[in-house]
């Protein structure tokens, strides 16, 4: 048996690749904290504006706005903790704080869905007046502010933290343009239910935007298998590649956000050849699945005596020995 030997991202590009992620961590960083002094300063007039509207569907709005500021602010903090280097109680450093407040701000949102349904619910049942002209004036001050949002966010959005944010603030966009037509509708028609079918539609909408947030932070979490990446054509590679009998104890998943980890054994046919090996195995890696940070562990045949005879058993290449 052969020693360990992990190879922590290619040589050729490691330095590129680490500067990339810290430039995309510093404009997540501006990005949360443009988008939390937007939501946070209009949080307080739009929750004021729906309490004297007596608006469900303004309310619904006010409490994501609410929602968000905490969350960005959840975001920017981990963000900042993402940042911090390795150290020796994290190996790995801190890029998955990023990912727990995604998680977070997932269930908070899908909590949020659960509070407007039972609200509307209650609205329909127990119809209240509500204050069309108010309701479309805040409305409208919201949209402009959510647009901004949106905008900023936007242009981080390659950070699952700053993705997370951005349902988020997507979600009071749908809030405040629903929130306008419910205005715009009883100030035409003074026709009240639509304001609570109007948060309804919005947090049906919610939901089927957090969904996937939730489910990609979890699978972060889980550490499985990247969504876009194929398990078993991996193992295919790693297996077909020249010197090699066979694959196990394969594992696939992420270390961050955007970072995969992959480690193998890999079975040789002769361990002279394990360099060569190993530097073709790295580049199907990086080149086919993107995937630098990669631990392999090589194993090849060694003599063991049976009486008089000396025997070299070689692995099998069949399909069930490889990943």
């Amino acid at each position: 048996m052969a020693p360990h030997v992990h190879h922590d991202h290619a040589a050729h590009d490691a330095h590129a690749h680490r500067h990339a992620h810290a430039h995309k961590a510093v404009g997540a960083q501006r990005a949360l904290a443009i988008a939390l002094v937007l939501t946070g300063a209009f949080a307080l007039v739009e929750a004021a504006g729906a309490w004297w509207a007596g608006s469900l569907a303004l309310l619904s709005d006010a409490g994501h706005m609410v929602t968000d500021a905490a969350s960005l602010g959840l975001a920017l903090f981990a963000q900042h903790v993402a940042a911090r280097p390795p150290s020796h109680r994290a190996s790995y450093g801190y890029a998955r704080a990023e990912v727990i407040a995604a998680f977070v701000n997932a269930l908070a949102l899908l909590a949020l869905v659960v509070f407007i349904a039972v609200e509307a619910v209650r609205r329909l049942l127990e119809p209240a007046p509500v204050s069309g002209g108010w309701v479309l004036g805040i409305a409208l001050a919201g949209l402009i502010v959510n647009v901004a949002a949106v905008w900023v966010l936007s242009q981080a959005s390659g950070s699952l933290n700053a993705r997370g944010a951005l349902l988020h603030v997507l979600s009071d966009l749908l809030g405040s343009m629903a929130a306008i037509i419910a205005g715009a509708v009883i100030l035409a028609t003074g026709w009240m239910p639509i304001d609570p079918i109007l948060s309804i539609v919005v947090g049906a909408l919610i939901v089927r935007s957090t969904w996937r947030l939730f489910r990609d932070s979890l699978g972060v979490l889980m550490e499985g298998v990247p969504s876009h990446l194929d398990y078993a054509a991996i193992g295919r590679s790693l297996s077909e590649l020249a010197g090699v009998t066979s694959v196990h104890d394969l594992h696939v998943w992420h270390m961050s956000a955007d970072t995969v980890a992959l480690s193998a054994h890999l079975a040789l046919v002769d361990g002279a050849r394990w360099l060569e090996v190993l530097a073709s195995a790295q580049k199907v890696l990086a080149e086919r699945y993107d995937i630098h940070h990669v631990t392999l562990q090589p194993s090849w045949p060694t003599p063991t005596s049976y009486g008089d005879r000396r025997v070299i058993p070689i692995a099998p290449r069949g399909e069930g020995e490889r990943a």
